[in-house]
């Protein structure tokens, strides 16, 4: 949660809005959920997203979704402090906004993203193309990001969790876990925590 600072020695005077967390140091416009954040002639809603931290937010606002390292193209992030069931319902929420949505995570790890998800749901042919589109973007040069929710919600099986396809997946592993939406978000969690290509 650092880096803040060497931000603003670049370009001082830019205003940071975060979440009114004291281990964050440069927020001078502290936001929580529900807040209106406004950057130059641009307004965007804050979203509580704790999951990734307890204090995780995300802005969204003119087609725009910027939600840090929650949702990722093809994954999520880790559970650094949060539970697994605040960090579902973060996804959901997400994944309740317009398809059209651009998704403007906090890293790109599509393809190694890709790799997990295709071992998890690998009968899903738009994982497959988007797994394809991703290769070639990145073979090229080009970044996969930004993403979209309603590719996400096609291709992402943490947002998919609800799928017979990824609960099969997840039985496999762990059949106890199989039959609870937030321990399935669990046990895929983990499985992705652990995963080598």
């Amino acid at each position: 949660m650092g880096g803040v600072r060497d931000l603003l020695r670049r370009w001082p005077g830019v205003p940071v809005h975060g979440p009114a967390d004291p281990r964050i140091d440069g927020i001078d416009h502290p936001v929580a959920d529900g807040d209106r954040a406004q950057a130059g002639p641009w307004a965007f809603d804050v979203l509580a997203v704790p999951g990734h931290t307890v204090s995780h937010i995300a802005f969204h606002g003119h087609g725009l979704l910027f939600c840090g390292d929650t949702l990722f193209s093809l994954g999520c992030g880790r559970l650094f402090e949060g539970a697994p069931g605040d960090m579902l319902a973060s996804l959901d929420r997400l994944s309740a906004l317009p398809d059209a949505t651009l998704v403007c995570c906090g890293h790109e790890y599509t393809l190694a993203n890709a790799a997990f998800a295709r071992v998890v749901d690998p009968d899903n042919a738009a994982l497959r193309r988007r797994h394809e589109e991703a290769a070639t973007m990145r073979a090229t040069g080009r970044p996969t990001l930004p993403t979209t929710i309603g590719g996400e919600r096609a291709c992402n099986p943490f947002l998919r969790v609800d799928a017979p396809a990824v609960r099969a997946a997840v039985a496999a592993r762990s059949p106890a876990a199989a039959g609870d939406r937030v321990e399935a978000f669990a046990e895929l969690r983990r499985w992705k925590d652990g995963f080598r290509a």
